[in-house]
């Protein structure tokens, strides 16, 4: 790839990014006189533009385009994959969101993609990804097994236990990266800042680590006040969220198995903040419904959680954003209702079923709705088990929540050579 283009780049470029004023239609166009010394020629290269000036081209080309781009030259690469690409398109509205789910087989990787639209009826589109050299297939199975994606950009990644790969949306490349310093199962992971933080999964240590995608490099950034398994991770207004899962490390005599059982509800049903930019942990926060801690996510400055209780599901919206905007000249103010907690309606479910460790969900948050994926395990087999009538709900069922209307509905299910997998929102 060239480290820079020539002015066919830029004209095709331009092309794409603004009408055609010599195209019959009914929008009118100012013909401005350009006066051109007869000596003088004009000459426009992508190489002579500012980086300031490319982005506001670059930002403005439709989604489907940015893969060619990626590939025109190193210089707009690099532009595309910097987080002000990425936050000029989201001032211009121009981002737009996909979910991905990502599944091992025996045979290679799959992913899975759902484009956004205000209607819900769009279809998931699959790739098939071979292993090579730097991605082994046995590598694959070791990540999907129990693993968490992060998405920084139009890049996921993809963190196993001892290993991660990264997933290039645009250009469907799968390499391989640097594993975390502390092997972890079942843990938590967001990302803040173009940052991915991890935390809990591990039965030796207590330290959440930073991943920067840029040196390729973790490092450990804190101790956790909780060492917990099988949670889950969000992330809003630079806070880090560690949310649900179980005690690591209970004792087992029996003099302190009852406050062991008491300590571990309280885990399974809470979550501990994590300020990034102060560098310091905030005051735990519990569901007020109690419960298991079954999928959590962010969304629209809220985080949502799903609960699971003996005999129902209860949802659950927590004010997480900090700050609040101001129409004062200060600009933003201390949000006042920062931490209260909102009951929302439950998922359309069957009621008086229980979920075991056969059924489990993932929580999505794609702008202001929450994409509920059942990515493990059939809920008719549930029914099925309980002497009652199948409804349909088979793996791969999905479900949508708008947070603006306060409600509920079906969208696609998984295709269903996607199975056991993991969930991410991409926007680009």
């Amino acid at each position: 790839m060239p480290e820079s283009c020539n002015s066919r780049h830029f004209s095709w470029l331009m092309k794409s990014c603004f009408p055609n004023p010599n195209h019959t239609s009914s929008n009118s166009f100012i013909r401005l006189p350009l006066n051109v010394p007869d000596h003088c020629s004009v000459s426009t290269t992508v190489s002579s533009l500012p980086d300031d000036l490319l982005l506001e081209c670059l930002s403005r080309v439709p989604p489907s385009s940015l893969p060619s781009l990626s590939l025109v030259c190193l210089r707009w690469a690099r532009l595309l994959q910097s987080s002000h690409f990425f936050d000029l398109r989201r001032r211009l509205g121009r981002l737009e969101n996909f979910v991905f789910a990502v599944s091992a087989t025996d045979s290679g990787l799959y992913a899975a993609s759902l484009r956004f639209h205000d209607h819900a009826d769009a279809l998931w589109k699959v790739a098939f990804f071979l292993p090579n050299d730097a991605v082994s297939l046995g590598s694959f199975h070791g990540l999907l097994s129990h693993a968490r994606l992060s998405a920084v950009g139009h890049r996921i990644f993809i963190i196993g236990r001892d290993s991660m790969v990264r997933y290039d949306t645009w250009s469907g490349t799968v390499v391989a990266r640097s594993a975390m310093i502390f092997p972890r199962k079942k843990f938590a992971t967001a990302v803040v800042s173009g940052k991915i933080y991890a935390a809990g999964g591990g039965p030796r240590t207590s330290e959440v680590e930073e991943y920067d995608p840029d040196s390729d490099a973790w490092r450990v950034v804190a101790h956790a006040p909780r060492r917990r398994y099988g949670c889950v991770g969000a992330a809003v207004d630079g806070v880090f969220y560690v949310i649900g899962g179980l005690k690591i490390g209970a004792p087992v005599d029996e003099p302190s198995r009852a406050a062991a059982n008491a300590e571990a509800h309280v885990y399974a049903s809470s979550m501990d903040l994590y300020n990034v930019e102060a560098r310091a942990w905030l005051r735990s926060r519990a569901i007020p419904g109690g419960g298991c801690v079954v999928a959590a996510c962010a969304a629209a400055g809220y985080v949502y959680v799903l609960a699971s209780h003996a005999v129902e599901l209860s949802f659950w919206r927590f004010d997480a954003r900090r700050r609040s905007n101001s129409n004062s000249n200060k600009g933003s103010s201390v949000n006042s209702g920062f931490g209260e907690w909102c009951r929302l309606k439950s998922p359309p479910l069957p009621a008086q079923v229980r979920l075991d460790s056969t059924v489990r969900f993932s929580c999505v948050g794609v702008g202001v709705k929450v994409v509920l994926i059942q990515v493990k395990g059939c809920i008719d087999d549930l029914l099925r088990r309980s002497g009652r009538g199948l409804r349909d709900l088979r793996e791969g069922l999905v479900l949508l929540y708008d947070s603006a209307t306060g409600d509920w509905s079906r969208g696609a299910d998984l295709p269903e050579v996607i199975q056991r997998t993991a969930c991410v929102c991409v926007e680009c």
